[in-house]
């Protein structure tokens, strides 16, 4: 009884769990034979709750494919994963938004909504993912932007807002529906370095509330000073290893 008490709470922590997965990229990636668009093979991974996993590797390896996968931009055809409780092999397409709403997404490029202030921002994503009580939009809006330190910044618009600012307010917007799992594609990429090392901080801030973070970088300095679990990609797999080995 107690062995199986402890498997059920393992479960519950557990927010990804691919098993022997092979990622295609294009529409073909439903012909599991098309060899040619065969991004990666093989791929095992697990990550928790709480886990903050960098994935690193050069252009074109398959990290930002893989981050699609788990947001199930790109179909899964071979192998098992398993993402926030959603069975990515079987997954229906009307299923999809809730996975997303599960997630927490980071682009480099913000992907604000330009002609839409700060609040605006939030609300519009509250809305469209399910919240209609206006006082809890307000109160949740005003959590996520006290955690990203934009709580004085709620009608200004993202162009009066420096790099920095903006993909704060793109972690705010990830934030809102509290989900367990972050995935953030170089979301450093645009900022400079005293920049980058704020963003890096909310990061790990968040990642010790529990929530996961699975972050692809270029940036090898930022992995030094801020160490953590890391992923590399080559020749078309995945192997974790010790970041020092790589300097």
């Amino acid at each position: 009884m107690h062995d199986r008490l402890i498997i059920v709470k393992m479960e519950t922590k557990r927010v990804i769990e691919l098993k022997n997965v092979s990622i295609y990229q294009g529409e073909v990636s439903r012909k599991a034979n098309a060899e040619n668009n065969l991004v990666l093979s093989n791929v095992n991974l697990t990550v928790d709750e709480g886990e903050f996993v960098y994935l690193i590797g050069r252009v074109g390896t398959g990290k930002s494919t893989l981050l699609k996968t788990l947001y199930a931009e790109v179909d899964l055809v071979e192998g098992e994963a398993t993402v926030v409780g959603f069975d990515l092999r079987n997954i229906k397409r009307c299923d999809i938004p809730m996975l997303r709403r599960s997630m927490g997404i980071v682009f480099q490029d913000f992907q604000l909504l330009t002609d839409r202030n700060v609040f605006l921002n939030l609300y519009d994503v509250m809305r469209a993912t399910g919240w209609r009580n206006e006082s809890d939009i307000r109160r949740r809006s005003d959590e996520v932007l006290r955690l990203v330190g934009l709580e004085h910044k709620c009608y200004k618009m993202p162009f009066e807002l420096s790099g920095g600012e903006q993909q704060r307010l793109t972690i705010a917007r990830a934030l809102l529906n509290n989900p367990r799992l972050i995935v953030a594609d170089e979301p450093t990429g645009n900022l400079d370095p005293v920049t980058a090392e704020g963003i890096m901080e909310l990061f790990h801030k968040i990642a010790h509330t529990g929530c996961a973070v699975v972050m692809s970088t270029h940036n090898i300095s930022l992995i030094e000073q801020f160490p953590s679990r890391t992923i590399l990609f080559a020749k078309g797999g995945i192997a974790e290893v010790d970041v020092k080995e790589l300097i």
